[in-house]
């Protein structure tokens, strides 16, 4: 089954300091995360706040080749996790033939927000990356790798704010 869901924000792992979107189910609360890579997390950051650039992007170069070719994207679906890896399809549709293409998450979520596209995950996604936030287990055994831990377990995706470019 598929779930609606929205952007609950983009933050940063303190750990590895790689960018982290939290995608949230619109019918239960239910956050994703997934790690993305920097210049992706911009993309989707600009799109979220508006942001236009004198010269197109990647992602809204794309935008531009699909609309030149008269297609739209429909949705996009985060569709799988095996091995720590997520996997995303993005649905193209024009009257004459519809089609779906294999997508990293991030670029098919920054290609979303261009086309004001629903973004769906699977519900094995949501139970696999549940499963893995629950089995994690700290590396870092001192005192301040308990704190982590403890202040890691009990967060929320409230507490996640929109990462400001």
């Amino acid at each position: 089954m598929l779930h609606k869901v929205s952007i609950a924000g983009i933050t940063m792992d303190p750990a590895s300091n790689v960018p982290i979107i939290i995608l949230k189910t619109e019918n239960n609360d239910q956050a994703v995360p997934i790690w993305i890579g920097l210049l992706e997390a911009t993309s989707i950051a600009s799109a979220l706040q508006n942001v236009n650039f004198d010269r197109p992007m990647t992602h809204d170069l794309f935008k531009n080749f699909v609309e030149s070719v008269d297609y739209t994207v429909t949705k996009i679906e985060v569709c799988d996790l095996k091995d720590n890896t997520f996997y995303a399809k993005i649905y193209f549709e024009n009257e004459d033939k519809p089609f779906e293409m294999d997508a990293r998450p991030s670029d098919a979520i920054a290609i979303a927000l261009r086309f004001n596209a629903p973004i769906y995950v699977d519900d094995k996604v949501i139970d696999k990356s549940s499963k893995g936030i629950e089995s994690a287990e700290a590396l870092d055994k001192s005192d301040q790798g308990k704190e982590w831990s403890k202040y890691l377990e009990n967060l929320s995706p409230e507490d996640f704010g929109k990462y400001k470019v």
